[in-house]
């Protein structure tokens, strides 16, 4: 039988280390009050903060969509962003910018648009403005990935970009490895958003303000070959 929901690896510490320190404060709280009241209160509360630490984490079971000339949702969330821009960090030249903000509610598993080869990868420390102020994709902390399509040549970049609540970007991926499309490419805490730059030409299947799910929503469908 598939499991339909399990806690993704980043959340593991995080709930061990809250569960022990919420324990603890609940058995000083129970001691110092010696009321019931205050122990089934204090057991409550502490209840309801794993659990939104544990939805915070979950990974549910999911069966993802996949094609050669499709780029897939990195992430869950809502679109916030679809225009052509100038995208200066790798290709400096015109591309299409689809953003999705990411709520704290959202799953928060980063996945690969695309199969292929990480051609470009790099960290950059920052600010934390809200993640959908304009400049956070330039000035707040951001990582940074381009996978190649081995048989066309495309070039995806994907940004992970940390907004007023998000503080830590995890990212998987290097230069020169290999990855499958909705395979795992990093995780950011707290509700962020992620930035595609997309090849000029690119059909985009989604509309502003519309909710999308990693490896389940086709963001874009590229240009057919000319060969």
């Amino acid at each position: 039988m598939k499991r339909k929901l399990k806690i993704h690896k980043e959340g593991h510490k995080i709930l061990l280390v809250s569960g022990i320190i919420l324990l603890l404060l609940n058995i000083g709280l129970a001691y110092f009050f010696k009321s019931m009241l205050v122990y089934y209160i204090a057991g409550g509360v502490s209840l309801l903060i794993i659990l939104a630490f544990a939805s915070f984490f979950r990974i549910p079971y999911r069966t993802f969509l996949s094609g050669n000339n499709q780029i897939m949702a990195p992430a869950d969330g809502r679109v916030v962003v679809i225009e052509e821009v100038q995208e200066q960090e790798y290709f400096g030249d015109r591309r299409i910018q689809v953003s999705i903000f990411m709520s704290p509610a959202n799953v928060h598993v980063n996945r690969n648009p695309i199969s292929g080869l990480v051609k470009y990868q790099k960290y950059h420390p920052g600010t934390y403005l809200v993640a959908w102020h304009p400049k956070s994709s330039e000035k707040n902390e951001r990582n940074t990935v381009v996978i190649e399509q081995e048989d066309t040549g495309v070039e995806i970049l994907v940004r992970q970009i940390a907004g007023k609540l998000a503080r830590k970007i995890r990212w998987y991926l290097n230069e020169g490895d290999e990855v499958t499309q909705n395979a795992e490419m990093g995780f950011i805490k707290f509700g962020s958003r992620v930035d595609l730059f997309l090849p000029i030409g690119t059909k985009i299947e989604v509309g502003l303000k519309q909710k999308v799910k990693g490896g389940m929503t086709v963001i874009g469908t590229l240009p057919e070959s000319d060969d």
